[in-house]
């Protein structure tokens, strides 16, 4: 994928998170791709994360989390989506086998 050359940015989200999504109470799904549009434009929203996270950003959306990172300049990967109790270890896991 090539990044555009007009400045704008590309969100990349996981079949699986894009299923949660589809699958969200329908305010929820209105808050949380709201939230999207929020991180799209603005990437460096967010708590950057730290230790063996370090590189990524947590968007707090109430009790959940948006936990995403910018690629590069043009490309924004959400890595997961959950609730604050349970999505850090999930975004672990799924940093670890990428690692891999």
């Amino acid at each position: 994928m090539t990044a555009p050359q007009d400045g704008t940015r590309t969100l990349r989200v996981p079949d699986d998170v894009a299923r949660l999504i589809r699958g969200l109470h329908p305010e929820i799904k209105r808050k949380v791709r709201a939230a999207l549009r929020e991180i799209v434009a603005t990437p460096q929203s967010g708590k950057p994360l730290k230790e063996a996270l370090s590189g990524l950003r947590s968007f707090r959306l109430g009790r959940l989390r948006i936990v995403h990172r910018l690629a590069d300049n043009h490309i924004i990967e959400v890595v997961t989506l959950g609730p604050r109790r349970t999505v850090y270890e999930e975004t672990y896991r799924r940093v670890s086998r990428e690692s891999d």
